[in-house]
């Protein structure tokens, strides 16, 4: 015999599942936004600048991506 605590609701209902997808896209594009703001610091400093800090030019999207996604 089952015990009603035991029942388990499985599906959300089309609200929750509209709330969970709008979360998701606030907190991709927050993400989105990390990144672009980090390109745009780093592309902004001199070479030396990026050189004192152990970076070359070209590894600005990784750390950007890394500093966003990761």
């Amino acid at each position: 015999m089952a015990d009603a605590s035991t029942i388990n609701h499985v599906h959300a209902g089309p609200v929750r599942r509209i709330q969970d997808a709008l979360r998701g896209f606030a907190a991709g594009y927050q993400k989105y936004r990390l990144y672009r703001s980090t390109i745009n610091d780093l592309q902004g400093l001199s070479n030396r600048e990026l050189a004192d800090l152990g970076l070359h030019r070209t590894e600005i999207r990784r750390v950007a991506y890394h500093a966003a996604y990761e």
